[in-house]
């Protein structure tokens, strides 16, 4: 029951984010509710491998590389998910950034404590 909250709750922040920012764009909830979904797959099992192919890089860059992965991973969802769509690089780094503060915050509410 908790995972589907906070999948829930994940799409409502891409809402928002979409709502926020112009560019970013959800056609509506089911959407938002399928791009949640793959974004949480993505970050589970491409994000890591990313992270350890890259970590030279980022290592180099004080571990802002870290935001060009997100960023990468948030536009190639919306590359996937029909009714997702994001508007470019740009778009994408300030989308992601603006999801992860949403998640991070949406997750303190609901669990209670920082994750």
């Amino acid at each position: 029951m908790h995972l589907i909250i906070r999948w829930v709750l994940n799409a409502a922040a891409l809402m928002l984010v979409a709502y926020l920012y112009s560019g970013v764009q959800v056609s509506g909830f089911m959407p938002a509710l399928i791009a949640a979904l793959v974004l949480g797959l993505v970050n589970a099992i491409i994000r890591p491998i990313l992270v350890i192919l890259t970590l030279p890089v980022t290592v180099l860059t004080l571990g802002l590389f870290i935001f060009v992965i997100n960023a990468l991973l948030f536009w190639f969802v919306a590359e996937l998910v029909p009714g997702f769509v994001v508007k470019g690089f740009m778009a994408a780094l300030i989308g992601s950034i603006m999801f992860s503060v949403m998640t991070i915050i949406t997750s303190w509410l609901v669990s209670g404590k920082k994750q």
